[in-house]
Protein backbone atom coordinates (compact mmCIF):
# COMPACT_ATOMS: atom_id res chain seq x y z
CA UNK A 1 0.00 0.00 0.00
CA UNK A 2 1.37 3.41 -0.98
CA UNK A 3 1.61 5.79 1.95
CA UNK A 4 -0.63 8.86 1.51
CA UNK A 5 1.24 12.14 1.18
CA UNK A 6 -0.94 14.74 2.87
CA UNK A 7 -0.64 18.45 2.25
CA UNK A 8 -2.25 20.31 5.14
CA UNK A 9 -3.56 23.74 4.15
CA UNK A 10 -4.16 26.36 6.84
CA UNK A 11 -5.54 29.90 6.64
CA UNK A 12 -4.70 31.99 9.68
CA UNK A 13 -5.21 35.46 11.07
CA UNK A 14 -4.57 36.03 14.78
CA UNK A 15 -4.13 32.33 15.46
CA UNK A 16 -2.78 32.61 18.98
CA UNK A 17 -2.60 30.75 21.27
CA UNK A 18 -3.29 27.78 18.98
CA UNK A 19 -0.66 28.19 16.25
CA UNK A 20 2.27 26.10 17.49
CA UNK A 21 -0.03 23.43 18.96
CA UNK A 22 -1.93 23.04 15.69
CA UNK A 23 1.33 22.67 13.77
CA UNK A 24 2.67 20.16 16.29
CA UNK A 25 -0.53 18.12 16.00
CA UNK A 26 -0.20 17.88 12.21
CA UNK A 27 3.55 17.58 11.80
CA UNK A 28 3.95 13.79 12.30
CA UNK A 29 1.30 13.11 9.65
CA UNK A 30 2.29 15.75 7.12
CA UNK A 31 4.00 15.53 3.77
CA UNK A 32 3.91 19.32 3.98
CA UNK A 33 2.05 22.07 5.84
CA UNK A 34 1.24 25.22 3.88
CA UNK A 35 0.10 28.16 6.00
CA UNK A 36 -1.45 31.18 4.30
CA UNK A 37 -1.37 34.12 6.72
CA UNK A 38 -3.26 37.37 6.43
CA UNK A 39 -6.57 39.18 6.36
CA UNK A 40 -9.39 39.81 3.92
CA UNK A 41 -10.97 43.30 3.84
CA UNK A 42 -13.79 42.23 6.17
CA UNK A 43 -11.17 41.54 8.84
CA UNK A 44 -9.55 44.98 8.65
CA UNK A 45 -10.65 45.86 12.19
CA UNK A 46 -8.71 42.94 13.66
CA UNK A 47 -5.62 43.12 11.42
CA UNK A 48 -2.64 45.41 11.04
CA UNK A 49 -2.80 48.21 8.50
CA UNK A 50 -0.98 46.04 5.96
CA UNK A 51 -3.27 43.03 6.42
CA UNK A 52 -1.46 40.78 8.89
CA UNK A 53 -2.05 39.25 12.32
CA UNK A 54 -1.69 41.61 15.24
CA UNK A 55 -1.22 39.00 17.99
CA UNK A 56 2.25 37.69 17.12
CA UNK A 57 1.08 34.81 14.90
CA UNK A 58 3.69 35.59 12.23
CA UNK A 59 6.48 35.51 14.79
CA UNK A 60 5.24 32.17 16.11
CA UNK A 61 5.11 30.72 12.58
CA UNK A 62 8.62 31.91 11.80
CA UNK A 63 9.93 30.62 15.13
CA UNK A 64 8.33 27.22 14.49
CA UNK A 65 9.95 27.15 11.06
CA UNK A 66 13.34 27.91 12.59
CA UNK A 67 13.13 25.69 15.66
CA UNK A 68 10.58 22.89 15.13
CA UNK A 69 10.73 22.02 11.43
CA UNK A 70 13.64 19.58 11.01
CA UNK A 71 12.10 17.99 7.91
CA UNK A 72 11.38 21.32 6.17
CA UNK A 73 7.65 20.59 5.99
CA UNK A 74 6.34 24.07 6.80
CA UNK A 75 5.80 26.59 4.01
CA UNK A 76 4.59 30.11 4.82
CA UNK A 77 2.63 32.10 2.24
CA UNK A 78 2.55 35.80 3.05
CA UNK A 79 1.67 38.79 0.92
CA UNK A 80 2.02 42.53 1.32
CA UNK A 81 -1.54 43.73 1.81
CA UNK A 82 -4.96 42.15 2.07
CA UNK A 83 -6.20 39.03 0.32
CA UNK A 84 -9.33 39.56 -1.78
CA UNK A 85 -11.25 36.72 -0.10
CA UNK A 86 -10.74 33.31 1.45
CA UNK A 87 -11.21 31.61 -1.92
CA UNK A 88 -7.97 33.28 -3.02
CA UNK A 89 -6.21 32.28 0.20
CA UNK A 90 -7.31 28.65 -0.11
CA UNK A 91 -6.27 28.54 -3.75
CA UNK A 92 -2.86 29.87 -2.72
CA UNK A 93 -2.07 26.76 -0.69
CA UNK A 94 -3.82 24.44 -3.15
CA UNK A 95 -1.62 25.66 -6.04
CA UNK A 96 1.49 24.86 -4.03
CA UNK A 97 0.34 21.43 -2.83
CA UNK A 98 2.57 18.52 -3.86
CA UNK A 99 0.85 15.79 -1.83
CA UNK A 100 -1.73 13.37 -3.19
CA UNK A 101 -4.28 14.49 -0.58
CA UNK A 102 -5.25 18.00 0.49
CA UNK A 103 -6.48 18.39 4.07
CA UNK A 104 -7.87 21.78 5.05
CA UNK A 105 -7.45 22.71 8.72
CA UNK A 106 -8.46 25.87 10.56
CA UNK A 107 -6.05 26.99 13.25
CA UNK A 108 -8.53 26.07 16.03
CA UNK A 109 -9.34 22.61 14.61
CA UNK A 110 -7.73 19.47 15.99
CA UNK A 111 -7.92 15.69 15.58
CA UNK A 112 -6.86 12.89 17.88
CA UNK A 113 -3.59 11.31 16.69
CA UNK A 114 -5.12 7.83 16.66
CA UNK A 115 -7.94 9.12 14.44
CA UNK A 116 -5.47 10.65 12.00
CA UNK A 117 -3.56 7.38 11.82
CA UNK A 118 -6.84 5.58 11.10
CA UNK A 119 -7.72 8.04 8.33
CA UNK A 120 -4.32 7.65 6.69
CA UNK A 121 -4.72 3.87 6.88
CA UNK A 122 -8.13 4.17 5.18
CA UNK A 123 -6.60 6.24 2.38
CA UNK A 124 -3.73 3.81 1.95
CA UNK A 125 -6.09 0.83 1.83
CA UNK A 126 -8.49 2.42 -0.66
CA UNK A 127 -6.92 4.94 -3.07
CA UNK A 128 -10.30 5.42 -4.80
CA UNK A 129 -11.47 7.61 -1.88
CA UNK A 130 -11.84 11.16 -3.20
CA UNK A 131 -13.11 13.14 -0.20
CA UNK A 132 -13.88 12.96 3.52
CA UNK A 133 -16.07 15.08 5.76
CA UNK A 134 -16.14 15.26 9.56
CA UNK A 135 -18.68 16.03 12.24
CA UNK A 136 -17.41 18.71 14.57
CA UNK A 137 -17.64 19.04 18.33
CA UNK A 138 -17.70 22.76 19.20
CA UNK A 139 -16.13 23.74 22.51
CA UNK A 140 -17.38 26.79 24.39
CA UNK A 141 -15.42 28.61 27.10
CA UNK A 142 -13.63 25.53 28.45
CA UNK A 143 -12.68 22.05 27.23
CA UNK A 144 -15.45 20.43 29.29
CA UNK A 145 -18.31 22.41 27.70
CA UNK A 146 -19.75 21.97 24.21
CA UNK A 147 -22.38 23.98 22.39
CA UNK A 148 -25.07 22.55 20.12
CA UNK A 149 -27.88 24.26 18.23
CA UNK A 150 -30.57 23.85 15.62
CA UNK A 151 -28.15 25.40 13.13
CA UNK A 152 -25.58 22.69 13.78
CA UNK A 153 -28.12 19.88 13.85
CA UNK A 154 -29.46 20.96 10.46
CA UNK A 155 -26.14 19.99 8.91
CA UNK A 156 -23.75 22.81 9.80
CA UNK A 157 -21.83 20.46 12.10
CA UNK A 158 -20.43 18.73 8.99
CA UNK A 159 -17.12 20.10 7.70
CA UNK A 160 -15.72 19.10 4.31
CA UNK A 161 -12.01 18.90 4.92
CA UNK A 162 -10.06 16.21 3.05
CA UNK A 163 -9.74 15.82 -0.73
CA UNK A 164 -7.80 13.63 -3.11
CA UNK A 165 -5.25 15.75 -5.00
CA UNK A 166 -3.43 15.35 -8.29
CA UNK A 167 -2.15 17.45 -11.22
CA UNK A 168 -5.05 19.32 -12.82
CA UNK A 169 -7.15 19.31 -9.64
CA UNK A 170 -8.41 22.68 -8.43
CA UNK A 171 -9.77 24.21 -5.25
CA UNK A 172 -13.01 25.86 -6.35
CA UNK A 173 -14.58 27.52 -3.30
CA UNK A 174 -13.93 28.03 0.38
CA UNK A 175 -17.65 28.19 1.26
CA UNK A 176 -18.32 25.34 1.18
CA UNK A 177 -14.87 23.80 0.72
CA UNK A 178 -15.06 22.30 -2.76
CA UNK A 179 -12.31 20.65 -4.80
CA UNK A 180 -12.62 19.52 -8.41
CA UNK A 181 -10.77 16.83 -10.34
CA UNK A 182 -9.05 17.43 -13.69
CA UNK A 183 -12.42 17.09 -15.47
CA UNK A 184 -14.04 19.70 -13.24
CA UNK A 185 -16.09 17.17 -11.26
CA UNK A 186 -16.76 17.74 -7.56
CA UNK A 187 -14.75 15.22 -5.55
CA UNK A 188 -17.60 14.81 -3.07
CA UNK A 189 -19.81 13.41 -5.85
CA UNK A 190 -17.43 10.48 -6.31
CA UNK A 191 -16.06 8.20 -3.55
CA UNK A 192 -16.92 10.40 -0.60
CA UNK A 193 -16.58 9.19 3.00
CA UNK A 194 -19.36 10.97 4.86
CA UNK A 195 -19.18 12.60 8.27
CA UNK A 196 -21.77 10.13 9.56
CA UNK A 197 -19.56 7.22 8.50
CA UNK A 198 -16.55 8.59 10.36
CA UNK A 199 -18.59 9.59 13.41
CA UNK A 200 -19.84 6.01 13.52
CA UNK A 201 -16.19 5.02 13.95
CA UNK A 202 -15.73 7.58 16.72
CA UNK A 203 -13.80 10.04 14.54
CA UNK A 204 -14.61 13.74 14.97
CA UNK A 205 -13.18 17.15 14.26
CA UNK A 206 -12.54 18.86 17.61
CA UNK A 207 -13.35 22.52 17.05
CA UNK A 208 -12.20 24.99 19.71
CA UNK A 209 -13.74 27.97 17.93
CA UNK A 210 -15.50 29.42 20.98
CA UNK A 211 -12.90 28.63 23.63
CA UNK A 212 -11.31 32.01 24.38
CA UNK A 213 -12.91 35.48 24.67
CA UNK A 214 -10.24 36.98 22.39
CA UNK A 215 -10.99 34.67 19.50
CA UNK A 216 -14.76 34.97 19.95
CA UNK A 217 -14.69 38.77 19.86
CA UNK A 218 -12.42 38.76 16.81
CA UNK A 219 -14.57 36.21 14.98
CA UNK A 220 -17.69 38.24 15.73
CA UNK A 221 -16.08 41.46 14.51
CA UNK A 222 -15.16 39.69 11.27
CA UNK A 223 -18.62 38.17 10.77
CA UNK A 224 -20.24 41.54 11.43
CA UNK A 225 -18.42 42.94 8.39
CA UNK A 226 -18.62 40.14 5.80
CA UNK A 227 -20.92 40.49 2.81
CA UNK A 228 -21.73 36.79 2.35
CA UNK A 229 -24.00 36.46 5.39
CA UNK A 230 -26.08 38.73 7.63
CA UNK A 231 -24.50 38.73 11.07
CA UNK A 232 -24.56 42.44 11.91
CA UNK A 233 -25.42 41.79 15.58
CA UNK A 234 -22.48 39.43 16.11
CA UNK A 235 -20.67 41.69 18.57
CA UNK A 236 -23.87 42.14 20.57
CA UNK A 237 -24.16 38.36 20.68
CA UNK A 238 -20.59 38.10 21.97
CA UNK A 239 -21.35 40.55 24.77
CA UNK A 240 -24.77 39.24 25.79
CA UNK A 241 -24.60 35.51 25.09
CA UNK A 242 -20.92 34.60 25.34
CA UNK A 243 -19.26 37.00 27.77
CA UNK A 244 -22.48 37.23 29.81
CA UNK A 245 -25.13 34.51 29.80
CA UNK A 246 -28.07 36.82 29.23
CA UNK A 247 -29.34 34.63 26.37
CA UNK A 248 -28.73 31.07 27.58
CA UNK A 249 -30.60 29.48 24.67
CA UNK A 250 -28.78 31.53 21.99
CA UNK A 251 -25.27 30.48 22.88
CA UNK A 252 -24.09 29.45 19.42
CA UNK A 253 -22.58 32.28 17.40
CA UNK A 254 -25.02 31.64 14.54
CA UNK A 255 -27.58 33.11 16.87
CA UNK A 256 -30.69 33.08 14.67
CA UNK A 257 -31.61 29.59 15.88
CA UNK A 258 -31.76 28.21 19.44
CA UNK A 259 -28.61 26.76 20.97
CA UNK A 260 -27.62 25.23 24.29
CA UNK A 261 -24.64 24.19 26.39
CA UNK A 262 -23.79 20.71 27.67
CA UNK A 263 -21.02 19.11 29.67
CA UNK A 264 -18.40 17.12 27.78
CA UNK A 265 -16.47 14.30 29.41
CA UNK A 266 -14.89 12.71 26.36
CA UNK A 267 -11.29 12.75 25.11
CA UNK A 268 -9.35 15.66 23.64
CA UNK A 269 -6.51 15.70 21.12
CA UNK A 270 -3.12 15.56 22.80
CA UNK A 271 -2.01 19.02 21.70
CA UNK A 272 -5.13 20.65 23.14
CA UNK A 273 -4.38 18.95 26.44
CA UNK A 274 -0.83 20.33 26.16
CA UNK A 275 -2.12 23.84 25.43
CA UNK A 276 -4.52 23.78 28.36
CA UNK A 277 -1.80 22.50 30.69
CA UNK A 278 0.54 25.28 29.54
CA UNK A 279 -2.17 27.87 30.20
CA UNK A 280 -2.74 26.54 33.71
CA UNK A 281 1.00 26.62 34.43
CA UNK A 282 1.27 30.17 33.16
CA UNK A 283 3.55 29.24 30.26
CA UNK A 284 0.95 30.58 27.81
CA UNK A 285 -0.77 33.86 28.55
CA UNK A 286 -4.32 34.17 27.24
CA UNK A 287 -7.53 35.38 28.82
CA UNK A 288 -9.86 32.50 29.64
CA UNK A 289 -13.55 32.73 30.33
CA UNK A 290 -14.67 32.32 33.94
CA UNK A 291 -17.13 29.42 33.95
CA UNK A 292 -18.93 29.82 37.30
CA UNK A 293 -22.04 31.15 35.57
CA UNK A 294 -22.06 28.20 33.18
CA UNK A 295 -21.74 25.76 36.06
CA UNK A 296 -24.72 27.38 37.77
CA UNK A 297 -26.74 27.42 34.56
CA UNK A 298 -26.17 23.74 33.86
CA UNK A 299 -27.31 22.85 37.37
CA UNK A 300 -30.70 24.56 36.91
CA UNK A 301 -33.65 22.23 36.34
CA UNK A 302 -35.34 24.71 34.00
CA UNK A 303 -32.28 24.85 31.75
CA UNK A 304 -32.09 21.08 31.47
CA UNK A 305 -35.82 20.99 30.70
CA UNK A 306 -35.56 23.75 28.11
CA UNK A 307 -32.61 22.01 26.47
CA UNK A 308 -34.53 18.74 26.23
CA UNK A 309 -37.54 20.53 24.72
CA UNK A 310 -35.36 22.27 22.12
CA UNK A 311 -33.75 18.98 21.12
CA UNK A 312 -37.14 17.32 20.73
CA UNK A 313 -38.61 20.33 18.90
CA UNK A 314 -35.67 20.37 16.49
CA UNK A 315 -36.39 16.77 15.50
CA UNK A 316 -40.05 17.63 14.89
CA UNK A 317 -39.05 20.75 12.97
CA UNK A 318 -36.67 18.73 10.81
CA UNK A 319 -39.42 16.20 10.06
CA UNK A 320 -41.82 18.97 9.08
CA UNK A 321 -39.18 20.54 6.84
CA UNK A 322 -38.63 17.20 5.10
CA UNK A 323 -42.36 16.68 4.58
CA UNK A 324 -42.76 20.23 3.28
CA UNK A 325 -39.86 19.67 0.88
CA UNK A 326 -41.46 16.47 -0.44
CA UNK A 327 -44.86 18.11 -0.81
CA UNK A 328 -43.29 20.97 -2.70
CA UNK A 329 -41.46 18.74 -5.18
CA UNK A 330 -44.38 18.47 -7.68
CA UNK A 331 -44.85 22.24 -7.60
CA UNK A 332 -41.16 22.82 -8.27
CA UNK A 333 -41.25 20.33 -11.15
CA UNK A 334 -44.27 22.05 -12.74
CA UNK A 335 -42.58 25.45 -12.41
CA UNK A 336 -39.41 24.15 -14.06
CA UNK A 337 -41.44 22.69 -16.93
CA UNK A 338 -43.29 25.97 -17.38
CA UNK A 339 -40.03 27.91 -17.51
CA UNK A 340 -38.58 25.43 -19.99
CA UNK A 341 -41.67 25.69 -22.21
CA UNK A 342 -41.51 29.48 -22.16
CA UNK A 343 -37.89 29.60 -23.31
Amino acid sequence: MAEPRVTFGILVLNGEPFTRYTLRSLYPFAHEIIVVEGATPAAANIATADGHSRDGTLDVLQRFKAQEDPDDKLQLVIRDGFWSEKDEMSQAYARRATGNYLWQVDIDEFYRPEDMRHILAMLAADPTITAMSFKQLTFWGAPDIVVDSWFLQRGADVYHRLFKWAPGYTYATHRPPTALDERGHDLRTQHWISADTLAGQGIYLYHYSLLFPKQVIEKCDYYAHVDWTERSQALDWAENAYLHLKQPFRVHNVYETPGWLERYSGPHPAQIEALWADIRRGDVTVETRAMDDVDRLLSRWWYRLGRAILKRTQRIDQLLRSVWHLLGAPVRLVNRLRRAAAE
